[in-house]
């Protein structure tokens, strides 16, 4: 049996699995709505036994920043298999077809949100992002020093060209955010309070999304581009003291501001949260950008990836370019690794030296000092979930 890609008249049915396995129920007058964002944002693919849909997985076409830069990324969700059909090798099947899918449309990498870790790594996705959750009192929201610009707040409608280039702004300073069209902003913001801090010359330099229900506030998304947009976002919070007893905040595992509060030892939650996979070595290789400033030595690396082929290779990445090398190399330049290891080591989430310590890069002691210089300081984030 081999994976077909799924026709609208489908997508019910589709629903009605995804219900099944990650038992939750579609509101009937939802079901539009539902059926309307997989026609705009996905495709389905699946396995048809007896004229029923018994597995499948949705796609996602989308792209992610990496620094500056940007690449095609390949979303995985909605996984799912009929439980009398389960233990057949239909989600592995899906998972390489898929793979091969998107080495044939030039996707560089591939995420998804795992229902089980130890699963999806044996295929290749490895953790990129950890997600932290703060929790506060009433008695944490205490004001810090006054800013010179304004907080706007939006029920409706709010300026998608301010939050989007607050929103952008941020993301390059990241590796792994995604990259938001009109329709994502339509989702991200539905049913929420949008609020923006503008400053003195009434430039958006930060934003809040969030809700307010039951006396708490629940802060989805914040995001500011300097301290006077993170003081004046954190004013804002704090002016729904008389609202509020309590608060919850998603943000950035090391955010700074966290930091600058009067009582910095608030609850804080941080979980592994998003898995990546790079698809196409050579062509993540040649996009990435490598710091050579401390170091212009090539590294030579030998990738292993059971599930993609195409990337069992050695490549010789050097300041001028990538390539593949055919002969043999010396031992003692190789530097192995699985694609796991490089995904994860890529995005910034583990450095080098930690994935040699549990034995998941193996190379000579300057081959790894090389490796380490190379690979950029920029940490991994994904407010995002599909």
């Amino acid at each position: 049996m081999t994976l077909i890609k799924v026709g609208e008249d489908r997508y019910l049915e589709a629903i009605r699995l995804s219900e099944y396995a990650f038992q939750y129920k579609v509101a009937e007058d939802q079901i539009a709505e539902r059926l309307d964002v997989l026609k705009k944002h996905h495709q389905l693919f699946g396995m048809i036994e007896e004229e029923q849909l018994v597995a499948k997985l949705h796609f996602l076409p989308l792209d992610i920043y990496l620094g500056e830069k940007t690449f095609k990324m390949g979303g995985i969700a909605g996984v799912a298999t009929y439980p009398e059909h389960r233990r057949k090798g239909y989600v592995k099947e899906m998972l390489i077809d898929i793979l091969n899918k998107m080495k044939e449309e030039d996707f560089s990498v591939s995420m998804l949100f795992p229902f089980s870790v130890p699963f999806y790594r044996k295929y290749g996705w490895e953790l990129f992002s950890n997600k932290l959750t703060v929790t506060m009192s009433k008695s944490d929201l205490q004001f810090q020093k006054e800013t010179f610009g304004t907080m706007k707040r939006f029920s409706e409608d709010p300026p998608f060209h301010d939050l989007a280039r607050v929103y952008e702004q941020y993301a390059m300073k990241f590796s792994g955010m995604l990259v938001r069209v009109q329709d994502w902003w339509d989702k991200v913001v539905k049913d929420k309070q949008v609020a923006i801090y503008y400053d003195a010359n009434e430039y958006a330099t930060g934003y809040l999304i969030y809700k307010v229900k039951e006396k708490r506030m629940k802060i989805k998304e914040i995001v500011s581009l300097n301290a006077e947009a993170k003081r004046g976002l954190w004013n804002f919070i704090c002016q729904h003291d008389s609202m509020i007893n309590g608060l919850e905040m998603s943000t950035y595992e090391r955010e700074p501001f966290l930091f600058s509060l009067n009582e910095p030892r608030v609850k804080r939650d941080v979980s592994p949260y998003f898995m990546a996979r790079i698809v196409d070595v050579e062509k993540f290789l040649r996009e990435y950008s490598f710091d050579w400033s401390k170091q212009n030595d090539e590294i030579v690396l030998e990738v292993s990836d059971e599930y993609a082929p195409w990337n069992n290779q050695i490549f010789r990445v050097k300041k001028d370019g990538i390539s593949i090398v055919e002969q043999q190399v010396e031992a003692e330049k190789l530097i192995k690794l699985s694609i796991n290891a490089l995904t994860t080591m890529l995005f910034g989430y583990r450095r080098p030296e930690e994935l040699a310590q549990i034995d998941q890069i193996h190379a000579e002691d300057d081959e790894l000092k090389k490796l380490e210089l190379v690979i950029p300081h920029r940490k991994p984030f994904f407010y995002d979930f599909f």
